[in-house]
Formats: C-alpha cells, structure tokens, sequence
C-alpha cells in the first residue's frame, strides 16, 4: 500500500523550504533595490534594473508556486489525517500560517510598489522586516516538532525574547554599518589630500 501521508509531508516540507527560501531571498531583494542609489551611485538603474528583474522571477517563479504547493500538501495531509485537527498545536501552527500568508501578501505589496519604482520603506525598516519570516520559521517547526511537548507560556516567552534579540542585532548591524561606511569614506578623502 502507498504511504500518500508520508509523499504529502515530504512535499510539503520541501515546498515550505522553497517557500521560506523565496521570502528570505525577496526582502533582500527589496533591501539591495533601496539601496542601489547608495550603493551604486551612477550605476544604479542598471543594478535597479537587474533587481526587479529578479525579484519578478523568484516571485513568480518560485515563491507564489510554492506557497500555493505548502498549502495544497499540507491541506492533503490534513485530509488523510484529520486528527490533526483535534489537537490544540495544530491549531496554533495554522494560526501562525495564516498570519504568514499574511506576510507573504504585505511581501507582494511591497514587490508591486518597487516594480512601480515607489519604494516608501527604507532599507533598515526591509532588514527588519526580512527578521519576521524567520521569526515565523522558528516558531512554526517548533511547534510541529514539540508539539504538546511546548509550553505555550514558554513558547510566547521565548518567541518574544528571539524576536527582540533579532531587533538588536538588526540594531547593531545599522551602526556599524554606519561607522565602517564612514571610515572608509574618511579614508577616501585622507588619501585624496
């Protein structure tokens, strides 16, 4: 007999891999756009250019097909095991998708603006919303992994604390960031004089 539950969950995991490799990869797609001019100085609408380019093939390619294919997988295990769904995790782990698809959506937005040429986000407020689909990545396996094992309460905990760790490092990143384009620049002008 054909094991359909265990070929449903390996295509739903590879899917959500692909899925969450798309959304990592986009955000910082997003971000190298907003800071093309910076980056690239005369240059910039060709590298502008090459960007949403290919922030329209990994979208189109890539990250809506396998959102759609996670969903499809993970709606069929359900259908061969609807257990699941007596059980208070699960509901907890579709809560979290849900908001995810969310996300995902608010990612299309901002992929539509910046093919309009209308970015409105700076590139730390993109870093920082590239923090969240890890925050969702975290927070999804191990919910499916402990499952009943997880302490809601600690859950919450430790996804506030990861998520405010995750703040302060995109924090510090920005400062120093600022301070080694500053000391280079300033080693740019010592040499010209």
């Amino acid at each position: 007999m054909i094991n359909w539950f265990g070929y449903f969950k390996a295509l739903h995991i590879v899917f959500m891999v692909s899925w969450f490799a798309g959304l990592f990869y986009m955000v910082r797609l997003f971000v190298y756009y907003s800071e093309a001019d910076l980056n690239h100085k005369e240059l910039s609408s060709a590298f502008k250019k090459q960007y949403l380019l290919m922030q329209k093939r990994l979208w189109y390619i890539i990250s809506w097909p396998s959102m759609v294919l996670t969903m499809i997988f993970g709606g069929l295990m359900l259908y061969q095991n609807p257990s699941f769904l007596d059980e208070s995790w699960m509901h907890l782990k579709l809560s979290f998708v849900l908001l995810l698809i969310f996300y995902h959506l608010i990612c299309h937005y901002i992929f539509l603006k910046q093919q309009n040429n209308q970015a409105y986000l700076s590139s730390f407020q993109l870093r920082l919303w590239n923090e969240v689909a890890t925050l969702f990545l975290v927070v999804i396996v191990f919910m499916v992994v402990l499952r009943d094992e997880l302490n809601v309460l600690y859950g919450i905990i430790g996804f506030l604390i990861f998520a405010f760790v995750l703040f302060l490092a995109a924090r510090w990143y920005k400062k120093f960031r600022s301070r080694w384009v500053i000391l280079n620049i300033s080693k740019i002008f010592i040499n010209i004089d």
